[in-house]
């Protein structure tokens, strides 16, 4: 049996590699909002991991990073595809030692490496999510560009995955993070959560046209990552405390929602699924 390989959003995630923050590294220049209570920072991570744990998934806990305030966030630096992982290349600055690291901690799990962006390729997996099991979606935004997604093309074609390109729009500019992701979760293989107001129109028609239907996720809780929402297995989600509006409107579809404490995680805007790098799914 395989340890490796993902082309969903919504299967079982039966092994994901998780990394605790460190507390040496300049979080402002990472852009974290302060003040950053540290101690609580780190019990919130655990909390999470256990969480994990307790709905099933097996977790691999890599080493905290020191000097790499955004580490935590493993779903960025390197993306797990059928075959293997591709590394990534952050256009964040401050991320730039990220993808490497990563790529060699699961390497050392046992998954090879299948390619590597290279010149002035960028690209974040918050740009990325599955579609389908053979379409990946890649947002082209500020943080992965079209020379990205052309390395790309070939890599996932290999696996037999094609590639759909969503542009995001300019919203708060380039020092800021909006992700493909930011504005929606796959719950179930006929249900996300989007934030509307701000999702591709061509990614809506996407939607549709998979039988895909969604949840709008309210304004209110937008800014506490109510759209990033995690899915353990079909119907089941892990999402941040503070977005019970969009808790509500899962719970009414008969979606199983479980909260863990972000207060001080979501300073640096990211959610469960920013928290995590799939290795295996179903």
């Amino acid at each position: 049996m395989t340890t490796f390989g993902v082309n969903s959003m919504v299967a079982p995630l039966t092994r994901v590699a998780v990394r605790p923050p460190s507390l040496r590294g300049d979080y402002t220049v990472a852009h974290w909002a302060q003040p950053l209570d540290g101690a609580l920072l780190l019990e919130q991570h655990a909390a999470f991991v256990g969480l994990l744990e307790r709905l099933g998934c097996g977790v691999e806990v890599l080493p905290p990073t020191d000097d790499m305030p955004d580490a935590c966030f493993t779903y960025d630096p390197a993306f797990v595809i059928p075959s293997g992982v591709i590394e990534l290349r952050g256009a964040k600055a401050v991320r730039a030692g990220e993808p490497p690291l990563l790529t060699a901690d699961l390497e050392a799990l046992g998954v090879p490496v299948v390619g590597r962006l290279t010149g002035e390729a960028t690209a974040d997996g918050g740009d990325m999510f599955w579609l389908d099991e053979s379409t990946l979606a890649v947002g082209r935004s500020y943080r992965t560009n079209q020379a990205a997604i052309d390395q790309l093309r070939p890599m996932l074609a290999a696996d037999g995955v094609s590639i759909e390109v969503f542009d995001l729009p300019h919203d708060l500019g380039p020092e800021f993070c909006l992700h493909l992701m930011s504005v929606i979760s796959p719950v179930r293989e006929d249900l996300a959560v989007v934030f509307e107001r701000l999702a591709p129109v061509a990614l809506l028609q996407a939607l549709a046209a998979r039988g895909i239907d969604y949840v709008c996720v309210p304004d209110e809780d937008y800014l506490s990552l109510g759209c990033n929402v995690l899915t353990v297995r079909p119907g089941v989600v892990i999402m941040a405390n503070g977005n019970d509006a969009t808790a509500a409107l899962l719970r009414k579809r008969g979606v199983e929602v479980h909260f863990y404490e972000a207060s001080e995680i979501n300073k640096g805007e990211g959610g469960p699924t920013c928290l995590t790098r799939p290795i295996k799914r179903g």
